[in-house]
């Protein structure tokens, strides 16, 4: 039971391009609705941390980081940075990276504390985890770029693991979810299929299944938010690849 989860497997992946973050970019730079702000917020909050990560690495002090990231996101929900946003040109991570570097290089003496105030987002909870993320950064010679990859890589990660989690409390299978999660990480090669038949009241056969369910479904949900971030199917697999480089699996 303590085979890696596989990336790279495969699922029927077109199905997610209906509604991608690329959507949501392309219907921010129309008219305002309360949907499109929303689904905004949610892409900031999903990006505050390699984004923070990059800023941090760049030499800004952790106030200036968060005020420096603060400014940015702002400015991506005002549009200044949206107009030349263009699926075909590639992920969105990447615009994001460009964009805020350019920004450093022409913005970051504009910023200071007042503008946190109207219409910027207060996302005070997304600095401190940003900056506790970044401490634990190692101290290596590792460029802005390898950390923004890194923190995507281990928000996105976060990001699934919460809608798995999700997904088995809606089902009221808290404790079975408990039980099965370290199973998707090498802790997992610490426990036996005996301990876990015996915690989750099943066979041993029967135990094995279940990790192995869970699994695909941790493989299905993490294409899924891949998907979103691309702007074909077939750069999921490229994706996942570079995931596991940022991780360094």
């Amino acid at each position: 039971m303590s085979e890696n989860l596989n990336l790279s497997a495969a699922t029927d992946t077109g199905k997610w391009f209906a509604t991608t973050h690329w959507s949501v970019v392309l219907t921010a730079r129309g008219e305002e609705s309360p949907q499109a702000e929303a689904a905004l917020e949610q892409l900031c909050r999903r990006y505050w941390p390699p984004i923070y990560a990059y800023v941090r690495r760049r030499g800004h002090r952790p106030h200036e980081a968060q005020d420096l990231t603060q400014e940015f996101f702002a400015r991506l929900l005002e549009k200044h940075y949206l107009d030349a946003a263009d699926a075909s040109k590639g992920k969105f991570r990447t615009l994001l990276l460009t964009a805020v570097s350019r920004f450093l290089a022409d913005e970051w003496d504009r910023v200071n504390t007042q503008k946190r105030g109207g219409g910027a987002l207060h996302l005070s909870l997304e600095a401190e985890k940003a900056e506790a993320g970044y401490r634990v950064e190692p101290a290596d010679t590792a460029t802005p770029e390898t950390i923004f990859e890194r923190r995507w890589a281990e928000t996105l990660l976060e990001t699934v693991l919460a809608r798995l989690r999700e997904e088995f409390e809606a089902a009221g299978q808290q404790e079975r979810f408990a039980a099965l999660k370290p199973f998707l990480a090498m802790e997992g090669r610490k426990l036996s299929g005996a301990a876990l038949a015996a915690r989750l009241g099943l066979t041993e056969s029967a135990a094995y299944s279940a990790v192995h369910r869970l699994r695909q479904r941790y493989g299905e949900l993490l294409r899924k938010e891949i998907a979103q971030t691309v702007s074909s199917p077939e750069e999921v697999d490229e994706e996942l690849r570079c995931l596991a480089r940022s991780l360094g699996r």
